[in-house]
């Protein structure tokens, strides 16, 4: 075992502080990984302050993650110590289930979350990227393409995955008519998947302020579904939405917007929603989906789409030490569009 330190939550809305815990002695299929930089997700904070009623104290929270691999296992072949590399929100699953076989671990029953879950051997409690270092099970480490800058890749192991997992489902492409719904995390690496890969994209916000970062983006248009008579006209006119939206809203006026079999897809609200009118469905054809992260299959080959056409989250670099404000400003919105903590401030500490 080795001594870490990271940030931890010891209660709900209670402050992240340091804390020293040990990490597990490698076994012959783990990997060991010095972390570089840890991307702040807006479930990190839902974590925390225990949104969902499943947290566990104490909480080292963070599921984007950059590294370099210092030490593998007897069993281990596809890295070597030196490797640039990465993992995101899962460090195991069952391996032996038709959702592993298919390659969608994040749909297996027995994962195990990289943070607040458990271990597959011990039932540990798993501690995240808010710290020092971590050990993995090989399968779910993926390489990092020497093209992407490791600065601003650590969001692409959520927020990126999250929305290219059903761009690729739903066959997002080159003529696509796509909009996307929210212009935060999420959303802005939605445009810009959506852009690299050939589509119409439209952003649908409530603030004309997003217009011009929306084009800035990748958006070729901006629809305000706060104007009744601009959402009117834009009805039937999309092929494929993506619903950034994190918390309840009324899915009705963005269903109008969908043409014949198109398709909306929630990444972002884990919560009951308004009541949707059923006639919305049946005319066009159109159809509700919902989508959460990806496999390690999927993940690996958006890394190298993501290096292949440049596609980077905008990043705001912050010390460990800033992660208490970093939340409160990630919760009011305060960010463009997403936080990486620089994990070398951890160090000497």
């Amino acid at each position: 075992m080795t001594t870490c330190i990271g940030y931890a939550a010891h209660e709900a809305h209670g402050t992240l502080s340091p804390m020293t815990f040990e990490r597990r002695a490698l076994r012959a299929d783990d990997v060991a990984i010095d972390i570089a930089y840890c991307g702040v997700c807006h479930s990190d904070a839902h974590q925390c302050h225990d949104d969902w009623n499943n947290t566990v104290f104490p909480c080292v929270p963070g599921h984007e993650i950059i590294g370099h691999v210092t030490a593998v296992g007897s069993a281990v072949s596809r890295f070597k110590v030196g490797d640039q590399v990465a993992v995101g929100c899962l460090v195991d699953s069952c391996q032996s289930c038709a959702c592993c076989a298919d390659h969608q671990e994040q749909l297996c029953a027995g994962i195990t979350a990289t943070y607040n879950g458990k271990d597959r051997l011990t039932q540990a409690i798993t501690f995240g990227g808010y710290s020092q270092h971590l050990v993995v099970r090989e399968q779910f480490v993926l390489r990092v393409p020497a093209a992407l800058d490791p600065s601003r890749a650590a969001p692409l192991l959520c927020a990126g995955v999250t929305v290219w997992n059903p761009m690729r489902k739903f066959a997002v492409g080159q003529g696509t008519r796509v909009a996307v719904v929210g212009l935060g995390g999420l959303g802005h690496m939605g445009v810009k998947f959506a852009a690299a890969l050939g589509a119409e994209v439209t952003v649908i916000t409530t603030s004309p302020s997003k217009a011009d970062d929306a084009r800035a983006l990748g958006a070729r248009h901006v629809l305000l579904s706060s104007d009744p008579q601009a959402m009117q006209a834009a009805a039937s006119s999309f092929d494929f939405i993506l619903d950034t939206i994190p918390t309840r809203h009324n899915l009705n006026p963005y269903l109008m917007l969908l043409g014949r079999d198109g398709v909306l897809t929630l990444v972002g609200a884990i919560e009951p929603l308004e009541p949707i009118h059923g006639g919305l469905l049946m005319r066009n054809n159109r159809s509700i989906a919902g989508s959460i992260i990806g496999g390690i299959q999927a993940t690996q080959e958006m890394l190298e789409f993501c290096a292949e056409h440049q596609v980077l989250a905008d990043c705001e670099m912050i010390a460990m030490q800033d992660i208490n404000s970093a939340f409160a400003r990630m919760q009011a919105n305060d960010v463009k569009y997403r936080f990486v903590i620089d994990m070398a401030s951890l160090k000497g500490q």
